[in-house]
Parts: structure tokens; sequence; C-alpha cells
């Protein structure tokens, strides 16, 4: 604030020159005479200004064109009726920097006027107009642009152009010409300005150019891992390109999964930035992507290698199992050393069968003593011994499937059961398995036959006090070596402490002889999965001659169905079992609807196209597995819940085979991006949003089984009312 100075006449830049951060200034009642064009320029902040009851006679507005003014004081200044102040009187009219509501008067002779009022005769704007050809340019075109100036007093005028590498302007008195040679580019959507100013003010006219030209990539980057995974890129073309996908040299089908998106548009301007979007890819999505943008002028290609995952097969799941042909003894036949010659080769064997021999009696005598001295199990092998070599054993209800669990042979089946759980002593410890005579079971035919042997409806005698026979069903063990036997006993051991109306029921095995027998529950309609098959739309043309005793599944059916299962899965969770191979193959039927988890092993037999081999060994049904065990082999109660989600699936498509229209690879792929089994037709969106909680990325994030059958026995009770508008 400057106040009552007389002697400061004139303000310039160098006054103001160290004040960048003002933003109010007051020079008042001093004897200010002369403000320079360029006083201000350094304060680019300035947006109060008070000039009030200096000695101003005239004042440039160019004093103030840059500036973010909204307030200008300039009442008592004895300002001259000129073209000076026109600009003054045209910023009062128009309520600008509130002037209009000051009181301002000019000297005309020796008369004080009001300035607003005061006609200013030859004070006038100056006025532009630029002539161009109205037509796009394409690149490589000249154009010359010409601007008109008008203004009384005359004007000075001059082209404000970007700084392209543009010709000066031709001037003349009343017309600036532009010369534009080989246009680029660069110049498309830029703005060329045409300025005209005098005392009056300022004046412009301008025009944006629309240069056509072929697609350019000017930027396409690696993959990075955002919310999903996105492919950058930046692409300028006029007109707007179409933008396509190459996925290792093959055109990439878009989809939700799988698109492109453009991100921003940048203003005024052609250039677009997007990205390639990618919900969840795994490693079947590595590869080389290929950027494709075409106009009608011409196209552009740019490649980037997209890693978004390890394989976590060693192999594709559609490749032929691969066969070792070599013998186990030529493991090491690799490493450098002498040729074994044929005296030296039987030498060595007549080395190992000495060992062999000693090592046999050795074993020998150790069995006597542990037959002597250590506590025996019903099955004639020791307890502890068990055990012990079974420590690394997952508690998984995969035992039930004796010699056919996804691991296809018992080494395999050792090998992929292990887990993180801790083996509860008191399931095991006082386990008492039931033996069955011999001579009280009648075999009658066959059922089936899985990896581990045969199963056959039987009738067995003196099973329970309240009846004398009773229908079962027998699996014998094909196998008698010592492995196969602690297996057995290991999974008779595990079904005894399974008890649960919807479990089926283990009655005991019978030890005496060969083969060794579980004796289980028979029910009567077989596996859910064929049993939903023959009951639904399509079972005259499954037909396998059977009856169908309900015809085909109601809603209600399949509630009651879904609610069996639930109930049987909430048994095991309290348990802390993990099924690892729910599906309605798994599931059996028995009289009035009765639905039981339990499966005799032939599951993989009969649905083989259910599962499919990893490593040449492990069979994986990986159509009703999360993504987490997919990819890394975990599998746990929430991973089981997934599992029941599927099933539900299958339920309410009356058994079809999930993912039923694609290869493993597809299903694969399909599942680990997080995509959805579709709504089955005959299912109430109640029952598919049950699916859903099944199905979400993250297991912590499944609903609980215990809230599922929950769920399910409100529906039961209150079914959702569904029209099958379709059907």
């Amino acid at each position: 604030v400057i106040e009552n100075q007389p002697l400061l006449t004139t303000l310039t830049r160098a006054d103001t020159r160290m004040l960048q951060n003002l933003r109010n200034l007051t020079i008042s009642n001093s004897g200010l005479q002369h403000i320079s064009d360029d006083a201000f320029q350094d304060t680019p902040w300035l947006s109060h200004v008070n000039l009030s009851s200096n000695a101003l006679h005239t004042l440039s507005w160019k004093t103030f064109q840059h500036l973010p003014l909204q307030e200008l004081v300039l009442v008592g200044n004895p300002f001259n009726c000129s073209c000076g102040v026109r600009w003054l009187q045209l910023w009062q009219n128009g309520s600008r920097a509130e002037l209009g509501n000051q009181s301002l008067g000019c000297w005309e002779g020796s008369a004080l006027v009001p300035l607003g009022s005061q006609p200013l005769h030859g004070c006038e704007l100056p006025t532009v107009r630029i002539e161009h050809p109205d037509v796009v340019l394409h690149q490589g075109d000249s154009v010359n642009l010409t601007c008109y100036i008008a203004g009384e007093p005359p004007a000075t005028g001059d082209w404000v152009v970007p700084d392209v590498g543009l010709e000066p302007p031709v001037l003349s008195e009343w017309e600036l010409v532009l010369e534009i040679t080989n246009v680029s580019s660069s110049l498309n959507h830029k703005d060329l300005t045409c300025r005209a100013e005098n005392a009056a003010g300022l004046a412009e006219d301008s025009v944006t150019l629309n240069v056509t030209f072929p697609p350019v990539i000017l930027d396409l980057q690696e993959a990075i891992p955002q919310h999903f995974w996105c492919i950058p890129f930046s692409v300028d073309s006029n007109p707007a390109p179409s933008i396509r996908w190459l996925f290792n040299g093959t055109a990439l089908a878009e989809g939700p999964y799988i698109h492109t998106r453009i991100m921003e548009y940048e203003h005024n301007s052609t250039v677009l930035h997007g990205c390639l979007w990618l919900n969840r890819p795994t490693h079947v999505n590595n590869g080389n992507y290929t950027l494709l943008v075409r106009n009608p002028l011409g196209s552009a290609a740019r490649s980037i290698w997209g890693r978004f995952m390890e394989n976590p097969f060693s192999f594709s799941p559609e490749e032929p199992i691969p066969v070792s042909l070599s013998p186990l003894g030529t493991r090491n036949s690799s490493l450098e050393g002498p040729v074994e010659t044929m005296d030296e080769h039987t030498f060595g064997v007549s080395v190992a069968v000495v060992l062999a021999v000693f090592a046999c009696l050795f074993l020998s005598v150790m069995l006597i003593v542990l037959n002597k001295c250590g506590r025996r199990s019903k099955f004639g092998i020791n307890r502890s011994a068990v055990l012990a070599q079974e420590d690394d054993l997952a508690m998984s209800l995969h035992f039930m499937n004796l010699g056919s669990s996804p691991l296809s042979s018992t080494e395999s089946k050792l090998e992929g059961l292990k887990s993180n759980f801790i083996e509860n002593p008191q399931y095991f410890c006082n386990a008492c398995v039931h033996h069955v005579q011999r001579r009280d079971i009648v075999l009658k035919w066959e059922l089936g036959e899985g990896a581990f042997g045969k199963v056959f409806l039987a009738e067995c005698y003196n099973l329970l006090p309240e009846q004398e026979k009773m229908l079962v069903a027998v699996k014998a063990l094909k196998e008698g070596t010592e492995r196969a036997r602690l297996d057995f006993q290991r999974e008779a051991e595990l079904l005894t402490v399974l008890q649960h109306e919807h479990i089926v029921k283990f009655y005991g095995v019978c030890t005496e002889g060969e083969p060794l027998i579980m004796v289980f529950e028979y029910m009567k309609h077989g596996d859910l999965n064929r049993f939903l098959r023959s009951h639904g739309p399509d079972a005259k043309i499954l037909d396998h001659g059977q009856g169908q005793p309900y015809g085909q599944l109601t809603l209600s059916h399949m509630l009651q169905i879904a609610t069996q299962i639930a109930s049987g899965m909430v048994y095991l969770a309290s348990l802390h079992f993990v099924h690892r191979d729910l599906a309605t193959r798994n599931c059996l039927v028995g009289h009035d609807l009765v639905v039981k988890i339990g499966d005799f092993g032939m599951s993989r037999d009969i649905y083989s196209t259910d599962y499919y081999r990893v490593g040449g060994r492990t069979m994986l049904p990986i159509r009703w597995m999360p993504p987490e065990s997919i990819l890394y082999r975990k599998f746990t109660t929430e991973s089981d819940i997934w599992s029941f989600g599927v099933v539900l699936w299958e339920i309410f498509t009356y058994g079809k085979q999930p993912w039923y229209q694609l290869s493993n690879t597809e299903a694969i792929e399909c599942i680990t991006q997080g995509r959805e089994l579709e709504r089955p037709r005959t299912c109430p969106s109640e029952v598919y949003d049950i699916m859903q909680s099944c199905w979400q990325r993250e297991p912590q994030q499944r609903q609980c089984i215990k809230d599922i059958h929950s769920r399910l026995q409100a529906l039961v009770k209150t079914p959702p009312i569904y029209l099958d508008i379709l059907g």
C-alpha cells in the first residue's frame, strides 16, 4: 500500500520486478502520472489494483492484459477523453473488474464528463478476418492463410502460430499472409491465430487446421499390473483408426475379459491413449501381442511380448502324456565315466543279489521282533508303523477312493494328498473298525470296476441286529501288496469316523483271506449325475433302460438334492475334512430321493472325460476346481465350496458337464480368468446367487458352507416362483 506520495510519478517493470507474489496493490493520493505497458509483467498473481486519486491522464490496456484482474479502482484520476481510455469505457460498460460500479470521468476540454456515455470518435477496436480454403488438408499439402485487418486508429497485426517451424508471415498494411508448405501432422488440430491491436484494444481471429494422415503408433509398452493387467499404447491418426490385435500372429478375439479400452483423448488433439485390458490373465495369455492400427490413408503395426505368469504345468493338458521307456537303472547314464563291460555288470548284479538277500533276512528278523513286542492292529499290521509312515497324509475324504483318488498310483496318491493339516489322533487311535465275516457276504452281481478293484451288489447277513440280511455294496481290493493294505487300513479307520445321514454309511471290513473287502450302504439309484440325466428333459435320448420313478425332476426336487449335499459338506467342514473331488458323479441316490456323498472309486473310469492327467500320473477334475487349486494345487474347505457351486450348476442343468463346450485348456483359461458358468435355464436367480457366492476369486470371500446350507433350507421351505419362459 502506497499513499500520499506526491513524488511518485512513474511506475515501471523495474519497480515491481521483485514482487512476483504480489496479489494486492494500492497506490492512492499520490502523484502517479504514467504506468508502463510492462509494469506488471513479473506479477502474474496480481488481482486487485487500486490507483484512485492519482494524476493519470491516460492508461494502456496492455498494462493489465495478462493479469487475472478482479478489481481495478481508478476513481479520482483526470483522464483525457481520447482513444487511450476507450478500453476503459468498454470495460465499464461491460462491468469488468468492478469498473461498472465506479463513477469515472474524462476531461473534454475544460469540462469533466462521464466516461461511460462520452462519444470517442475515431476510436474503435480493430477487426480481424482470416480467409482460408475451407477444405481438409492432407499431410504434405501447402496452403496460404490470409488475415485481413482494419481499424481506426490504424492497427498492427501478427500471426500467433505453434512452434512447428512455420515460415514468417508476409506483411502489408492491411493483410498478413501465412504461407505453409509441406503440412505436417503436427499441425493437426492446432490453432493459428491472427491478432491485431490499436489504442482501443485487441482483436483476434483463429482457425484450426484439419490435417489428415495415416496412423502412427507413438508408444507401446510392456504389460503392467493395475487393478487388471494393461498393455498401454498411444496412437495418433486422422481420421480415427480401427484398432485390432494379433496374439502370436493370429487375430485376437476380444470379449469381456480381453478387450481394447481407450483411456483418454488429448485435449484438442487426435492422439488417443488406451490399453489392451486383460482380466486375470494366466500363463495361457503369455505371448506376442501385435497392435494393428489402420485408417483409409495407411496402417501401422508394432509388437510387444506379454508375460503374466509362469506355466504351472510342465506340459499342455491337451498334449499326449510322455512315457519314459528307460529302465530305472539307467537314470544316471548321462554322467561321464567309463562304459560298463559285461563282466562288470555281472559282478554288480551278484553284489546286488547278495545285499538284497541280506536285507530280506534282516527285515524278517525285525518283523518277528515287532510281531512279538509291538501292539498289533486288527489287520495284522503294526499300528505305530502305519501312523509313522502316513504322517504327511492329508485329512482328506479322498481316502474313500482307495487306489483311485485323483492320483492314479499309490505313490502319486501319497504325493498328491500332502497338505498342511495336522492329524488329530482322536479321529483314529480309538476308531473301532467293524469286522464282517466272509461267510456272511453273498455276492449277487458286479456293479462296476475301478482302478482299485470291483464293486459288487451283495447280501450281508448278521450286519444289523434288526435285520437278518440286507443289500450292501461291497468294494473288493484288487492289489494285495503291503502298501495297499496300509491304505486299506487307513481308509477303513477314516470311514469309521464319518457318521452322518448324508455321507454314505460304512459298515465295516472283511480281512479274512483275499481280497480285502469294504462293506458300504447300497444306494439303489446309483450316482447322482446319471440319475439327473435320466430324470431330465433329455432322458429319452440318454435312456439307459432305467425307470423314472419321479419323472422329470422339479425345482423342489433339485432344491432337496442340493440341501442334502450341503448338509453332508457342513459335517465334513466341521471335521476339517477336504473332499477335493465333490461332484454329482461322486454322490449317490437312494430310496425316496435320499442323496449322500460317497464314491466307490469308479467315477474316474466311467466319467474319464471329467478328468485330465498332469505329469502322467495325477488326474485332476479341473472343471470343478477353483483357480488356486488349478494353479497352485491348494485344496481347502474353501475350494470345496467352489466345487459345491459347480455341483449346484450340475443339478440345475440335469447333469451337464461344466464347460462342456470347451476343451480342458479352454476350461482352465476360463476358470483362471474369472469367468463364471452361465445361469442354467431352469435355475432361479436366488439359487444362481448362491452359485456366484461360491465362485468368488478370493477364497476367504466365498460364503461358508453352513450359511449356504441355511439359504438352501429356506428355499426348500419357500421355493422361489420361477417361470421357464423358454420352456
